[in-house]
């Protein structure tokens, strides 16, 4: 007979022909999660599948429509819309009420994931130079105005490439690229990081009027694993990327001053351009918190 091993329970149940993974845990006496009542539509009684995946019966409409909206992994399922034909071994990721709130899709407000995942992405970094000494002298206005000018056209061109505006630094900011296509991540993110140059130049005449001093840019791009997630309370969740490739990116970036350059990409987001780029110098350098040194590429524009 076909079984679930729970986890953080510790408990092994039998599960009955047609039965779901939630009707078992719920007949056995598990406080599973069920906010919608097993509809397949609330997803608080998602489980991590950690052993048996290929017993688990495939996704339907219904169960594969949330997990795209939150990025499930396949290993991630529905407790209420996933029947087993052997042995599986499961973990409840929503196991208290905190968890419930934060995890019901039922709420309005929950439009993010709560779950984390872990993607392959470009992280990209921008952040205006000496922005404290072009903003001196200027109105509250002419600075949040200026602000808002740059970053009018930073979604405009991050979009245009595929990529998502992640965070805003004050001065600078996070892109992330490779949702759609990861293929293309690296590529993207450099055509879009020349053109957002581009449009720095474009604006620095306006930038010049105001202050007297030129708006000049910086760009970093590395590639590599991401840990996304919705963090913070309930009523200021935003999607969050964290991990090492993240402070890699914003190590790149910040080498762009020290070194003269407009736009630098890692070895990693190198590997991933197969060719296009008019690249300058290679340059080695040491990574505040990075052990070793590493090889940075200065992208010039595209050949």
């Amino acid at each position: 007979m076909p079984s679930v091993s729970y986890q953080p329970d510790g408990v092994e149940v039998d599960v009955q022909d047609g039965e779901s993974l939630l009707a078992a845990a719920r007949r056995a006496g598990l406080p599973h999660a069920q906010v919608c009542g097993g509809a397949g539509q609330c997803s608080t009684c998602r489980v991590l599948i950690e052993a048996g995946l290929e017993h688990c019966s495939a996704r339907g409409a219904r169960e594969e429509k949330v997990a795209k909206r939150l990025g499930f992994g396949p290993a991630i399922r529905l407790a209420c819309q996933t029947r087993v034909a052997g042995a599986v071994r499961a973990r409840r990721l929503v196991v208290d009420e905190r968890d419930t709130a934060l995890a019901n899709l039922l709420q309005p407000e929950r439009a993010i994931a709560s779950i984390g995942v872990q993607r392959e992405l470009a992280v990209f970094f921008c952040d205006i130079r000496d922005f404290t000494t072009l903003s001196e002298g200027l109105t509250p206005y002419d600075v949040i105005h200026l602000l808002n000018r740059f970053f009018e056209r930073v979604e405009e061109l991050v979009a245009r490439h595929g990529g998502t505006v992640n965070n805003l630094m004050g001065d600078g900011f996070m892109a992330l690229f490779g949702f759609r296509d990861p293929r293309q991540a690296c590529a993207r993110a450099v055509r879009c990081g020349l053109e957002l140059i581009a449009a720095a130049e474009d604006l620095s005449p306006y930038a010049e009027r105001l202050s007297g001093k030129t708006l000049r840019i910086g760009v970093g791009i590395h590639y590599g694993p991401v840990v996304l997630g919705a963090l913070g309370p309930r009523s200021h969740t935003r999607l969050a990327a964290i991990g090492d490739t993240v402070n890699m990116a914003s190590r790149v970036e910040s080498q762009t001053k020290a070194a003269g350059a407009k736009l630098l990409i890692s070895a990693a987001c190198r590997e991933r351009i197969a060719e296009g780029l008019s690249l300058g110098r290679e340059l080695r350098v040491e990574l505040k918190g990075k052990a070793g040194t590493h090889a940075l590429h200065e992208v010039l524009g595209l050949a």
